[in-house]
């Protein structure tokens, strides 16, 4: 009799699932209870709410706020995901202040972040491919030129892109590359090292006046591809002149004239932009080609600062060819990290 008494009583008071689900649904029940019995539930919070709103409005509709003052509408493009940081933020401020109308606000910019950047949150990347191609901005000051090549010929790429070169480092790379690349062409500050035969080579004119961008026919066994490098000039982010832009934009209209008159039909872009994919102001190139990373990458893909990666603007983009992976490599002596990409080159024609 008292072994049942026993039995009887854990039953009914154990740590079971019933339990569980009751100590749950309290808990439910005492977080709740404040805001159904708060009838400003609805008036507080309005501030936030707004502030809401307008980071989702800055977001859809970045490419409507103007360049005419400090080029405002590319150095928003420039860092636009980072906007998305706001949103936890003024979550947090809507539950502390028990706001229904801020909670509800916040819901707009995360629906406008996910449509614009969700897609790069999954992994696309996939396996194989024809060619790896990979691009780095060396860093005319970095300490380490050799170390920084031997890095690069380890990757694996078959076709490697350097900018940034200067002069009396081209002899460390080349010298340090020549193991792994039997062919090789540096114009002015970029270069190109290739496994492949490289011909046609020469210098793009980007209106800078000395020479940041080159092209070359790769012959590769899955066909040929045209290899653009290309490093276009700075930008800069003044407190009195806001982000002067001015030449880099110019140097991208030029670029993409240049890949409009391409002959081949397989292009591959390699090199620091100086800008996002997001800029308006590189559409004479982002409007022919897509981004690797975009396409067969996971995540973003920041390239720069290397100590903090916040922005890509390093890119691999390509016409022509199949993305198949995309990915950052580790760093080097230099303040951008290397990028790299696997493609599949269409052999169909």
């Amino acid at each position: 009799m008292a072994q049942q008494a026993y039995m009887t009583e854990t039953d009914n008071g154990g740590s079971g699932p019933e339990r569980r689900g009751n100590r749950i649904r309290s808990l439910v029940h005492r977080l709740l209870d404040p805001w159904r019995d708060d009838p400003r539930i609805w008036r507080r919070g309005i501030v936030t709410g707004a502030l809401a709103l307008l980071l989702a409005l800055v977001m859809l509709l970045h490419s409507r706020i103007p360049n005419t003052i400090g080029n405002l509408g590319s150095l928003t493009e420039t860092f636009l995901p980072w906007l998305g940081l706001a949103i936890p933020v003024l979550l947090v401020v809507g539950l502390v202040r028990r706001s229904a109308t801020a909670l509800i606000a916040v819901l707009l910019p995360a629906i406008v972040w996910l449509n614009l950047f969700g897609g790069l949150l999954t992994d696309k990347t996939g396996g194989g491919g024809d060619l790896m191609v990979a691009t780095h901005n060396v860093n005319a000051d970095n300490p380490d030129p050799s170390g920084t090549a031997r890095d690069l010929a380890r990757s694996g790429a078959d076709v490697l892109a350097l900018e940034e070169l200067k002069a009396s480092a081209v002899p460390v790379y080349a010298q340090a590359l020549a193991s792994t690349y039997k062919y090789h062409s540096v114009q002015g500050t970029v270069g190109l090292w290739s496994k492949y035969p490289m011909s046609d080579v020469k210098a793009v004119d980007i209106k800078l006046g000395w020479t940041r961008a080159m092209r070359a026919t790769v012959t590769t066994p899955a066909g040929r591809v045209a290899v653009y490098v290309a490093h276009l000039p700075s930008v800069r982010v003044k407190l009195k002149a806001g982000f002067t832009a001015r030449q880099r934009d110019t140097s991208a209209d030029a670029l993409g004239e240049a890949i409009a008159d391409e002959p081949i039909r397989d292009v591959v872009l390699l090199g620091d932009l100086n800008g996002t994919m997001n800029d308006r102001s590189l559409n004479a190139v982002t409007s022919q080609l897509r981004s690797t990373q975009g396409a067969a990458g996971s995540g973003f893909g920041f390239s720069w600062p290397a100590s903090f990666p916040m922005a890509r603007i390093d890119q691999i983009m390509v016409k022509g060819v199949d993305p198949v992976s995309s990915w950052t490599l580790p760093a080097t002596g230099s303040d951008h990290l290397p990028i790299a990409a696997r493609v599949n080159l269409d052999t169909t024609s």
